[in-house]
């Protein structure tokens, strides 16, 4: 029997959540002498201690005729699996029915091994932030997914995954009430000039292995459907996961007691054949479903107090940052490899303009959080907790 190559293509966070079932096929085939090759890069399997040295970027030299020629190739497409595209699984499942071929099943955490120089530089890095704003409780913040970009001076996502610009400030300005707030994300801006009052920490110049190192050293995460929140549950951090145009059920984890998944679109979006067809028409009746008001933010503050209460350990770690009273000095005084570039607090470069899982834990953390907000149901039928408060 030949051996398989299974190439992985996409972003971030499709190789973090393809990791389990890959995981399980090394340990149930011991015999097979597969490869893995990532399309869309190498950096989340580097340091895995079985998989990173079955590992090839697409363009390998020779990798065809030295790798390939001899083995019989899977090319991994999760979102054209019948249990994936009728919610009955998520995305780490759903590599595993096409990998494994056996069904539905619980599956562990996805392996990301950081290296000392990761750890250490995401350590300086939010302890700067907590010393700066003088909060010891640090939220990272990815409101935007992959699919966001500046137009002018628009933020816009045809996906439907990203918060809205307005709600981004209006929400870190309720967040920053009791924690720091690192925001995670590609594009730039100045939230002093939105009305800010303590700065906004955001990191340049790193990586997204850099981003997975700050993810796992911070508190809390809050966010939307994108690559951090899969950070999250591979380090064991609490989470609060914002979705709209995408389900719960395939995309994040509503059954994981650190994670309050929080659905915009539940009684609203039609489920959108992302890589099966396209569909304007899908496309079109979720424009705009991220879109919040002052009390479905008021929610996500609540979901995100009950988690760090419950959940918040203070560091133990004493931290001198480089260049403080008592740092070493030295080659012995920073780990080894490029640093990570500081926070920034400095101002961004633009301002945007104004736009207009299968568990019942989740339904029924959603309804706790509206009874102790004091918000009523205008209607018995079940739509999400967006219908409760939007109009």
């Amino acid at each position: 029997m030949r051996s398989k190559a299974f190439f992985i293509n996409g972003g971030a966070g499709r190789v973090i959540c393809a990791i389990p079932a890959l995981e399980k096929y090394e340990e149930q085939n011991p015999d097979d002498d597969f490869i893995i090759v990532a399309e869309g890069g190498t950096d989340f399997f580097k340091g895995h201690p079985t998989l990173f040295k079955r590992t090839y970027d697409s363009w390998h030299k020779n990798l065809f005729r030295d790798k390939l020629k001899d083995r019989e190739i899977v090319s991994t497409e999760p979102y054209r699996i019948w249990e994936y595209y009728n919610q009955k699984c998520n995305l780490s499942q759903a590599y595993d029915i096409q990998i494994n071929g056996e069904g539905v099943r619980e599956l562990q955490k996805p392996t990301i091994r950081l290296s000392r120089s990761e750890a250490i530089n995401a350590k300086f890095i939010v302890e700067e932030v907590r010393q700066k704003t003088k909060k010891d409780k640090v939220v990272v913040f990815q409101p935007f997914g992959r699919g966001s970009q500046m137009v002018g001076n628009f933020v816009t996502d045809p996906s439907g995954r990203s918060f809205e610009f307005t709600n981004v400030v209006s929400i870190i300005k309720k967040l920053q009430k009791k924690y720091a707030v690192i925001y995670f994300g590609e594009m730039e801006f100045d939230f002093s000039k939105e009305g800010c009052k303590d700065p906004v920490a955001h990191p340049k110049g790193i990586d997204l292995r850099q981003w997975s190192a700050i993810v796992s050293e911070s508190d809390l995460f809050v966010g939307c459907d994108s690559v951090g929140q899969h950070m999250a549950y591979s380090f064991d951090v609490p989470a609060v996961v914002v979705v709209g145009s995408t389900c719960k059920e395939n995309i994040s984890y509503p059954g994981c007691e650190k994670f309050d998944v929080l659905d915009m679109g539940e009684g609203q979006r039609i489920y959108d054949p992302i890589r099966v067809a396209a569909d304007e028409v899908t496309q079109r009746q979720n424009d705009g479903i991220m879109a919040m008001n002052s009390a479905i933010e008021d929610v996500i503050i609540k979901s995100t107090d009950k988690l760090m209460n419950k959940y918040y350990v203070r560091k133990k770690d004493t931290i001198i940052l480089p260049g403080q009273d008592g740092a070493p000095t030295g080659s012995c005084g920073m780990p080894q490899g490029q640093p990570a570039q500081m926070p920034g607090f400095a101002p961004g470069e633009v301002t945007p303009a104004t736009l207009p899982g299968t568990s019942k834990k989740s339904a029924s953390a959603v309804e706790s959080l509206l009874k102790e907000s004091g918000i009523q149901a205008k209607s018995n039928s079940k739509k999400g907790f967006v219908e409760t408060v939007k109009n």
